[in-house]
């Protein structure tokens, strides 16, 4: 077999790679190690920036993230047992929207299939080769068959654990990272939200974030330690804990609490592999670049990647410019370095990072100015909403 683009990953990025090189005329396959279902239904992030919303919307995938997903314009910091809303809209023009990564993998892969896409799932045994050659290969197992895929190039967007990336040779790429000495304690909760608008918050005990991913379910989130062991969390007490993380000062407030179906503790990390390319090979998403999920840029910056990628192989393969595709890192890298930056200073602002009182006290002061500055105020919304 050959097509233009051999995609590894049938998360976003790759999904939506597909589509878009598909919108230039540009064929691709797209090889999957999971099952339709396992990627459908993977919890992950919910908070689409305005590009990214821009990006689907003209890419023609969000006729039901149009009709679904939840604007917000802005968002809430808590802190000291008082509340302070941060005006996104107001201060930036343009806004959020909450729709569950999930449901955006659905949409594309529906779309995909309606246009004849070539997407295998349940692939193994991938293997890659010819990197630096004209026609570079996938070798994998589709059910019982041995297949081989000839590309003009290969486009890694399988994950941070994916086969892309270390099948490039040692000393090539050079990579940036931070272990965090906790994690998020994430559930779903079938519990009507008590909020319009997303909750940031810094107490004592830790970090906190209330979210939603409709009407009727919440999305809630607690910092634990990094070894934290989730059976030590039964729901009462995670329950408890979110009352006293979240409570308004002079105030019984508390969130509204539902049946639990779907709880885990996700490790906190940073991480870049410099460049993004190597010979046929370009790499995107986690693949490549993992931020902490304080400043929502995960999904993100993996849109981002395969929109740069996309416009660079529209360019080369349709007007016989190369330029845009040596270029690739270099554009991508621009924004994954703001967006880790932006990560790494909501990180560091919102999580208690031992007992130091003093450290808690400059946290609060850097909150306060945040709150009452419109400068800063302005700076977060723009870095947040993209």
């Amino acid at each position: 077999m050959h097509t233009h683009v051999g995609i590894v990953g049938a998360g976003p990025a790759g999904l939506l790679l597909s589509h878009l090189l598909h919108l230039h005329g540009i064929s691709s396959v797209v090889l999957e190690a999971r099952t339709r279902d396992h990627i459908e239904h993977r919890v992950r992030a919910g908070v689409l920036e305005q590009g990214t919303v821009d990006i689907l919307r003209e890419a023609g995938v969000s006729a039901r993230m149009d009709a679904e997903g939840k604007r917000h314009e802005g968002i809430e910091l808590r802190f000291d047992g008082e509340p302070h809303r941060i005006p996104m809209t107001e201060l930036t023009g343009r806004a959020i929207t909450v729709y569950g990564q999930q449901e955006v993998v659905k949409d594309l892969v529906a779309r995909r299939l309606d246009d004849g896409a070539d997407i295998r799932f349940e692939v193994a045994d991938v293997r890659i080769d010819g990197l630096t050659g004209d026609r570079p290969t996938i070798r994998f197992r589709h059910g019982a068959t041995e297949q081989e895929l000839s590309c003009d190039v290969i486009a890694g967007c399988d994950g941070f654990h994916g086969v892309c990336r270390p099948s490039v040779p040692a000393g090539e790429l050079t990579v940036y990272e931070r272990e965090y000495p906790f994690g998020w304690l994430g559930i779903l909760a079938e519990a009507k939200p008590a909020i319009d608008e997303l909750i940031y918050c810094l107490h004592d005990e830790g970090f906190a974030l209330y979210s939603m991913r409709s009407d009727h379910v919440s999305r809630l989130y607690l910092q634990v330690s990094a070894d934290e062991d989730i059976a030590a969390w039964p729901d009462e007490r995670i329950w408890s804990e979110l009352a006293t993380r979240f409570r308004l000062a002079g105030s019984d407030w508390r969130p509204n609490e539902g049946p639990i179906f779907d709880k885990g503790i996700t490790g906190m990390r940073s991480f870049v592999t410099e460049p993004m390319q190597y010979g046929r090979l370009l790499l995107a998403g986690d693949a490549v670049h993992i931020v902490p999920p304080t400043g929502a840029k995960g999904l993100n910056l993996a849109v981002n990647d395969v929109w740069i990628m996309a416009r660079a192989l529209d360019a080369w393969f349709n007007h016989g410019d190369d330029e845009p595709l040596h270029h690739y890192s270099r554009d991508a890298l621009r924004r994954v370095w703001r967006a880790q930056h932006f990560s790494w200073w909501m990180t560091s602002m919102l999580h208690r990072f031992g007992d130091d009182p003093y450290e808690l006290r400059l946290q609060i002061a850097q909150l306060n100015n945040v709150v009452e500055s419109t400068a800063y105020a302005t700076a977060l919304s723009e870095n947040y909403v993209g």
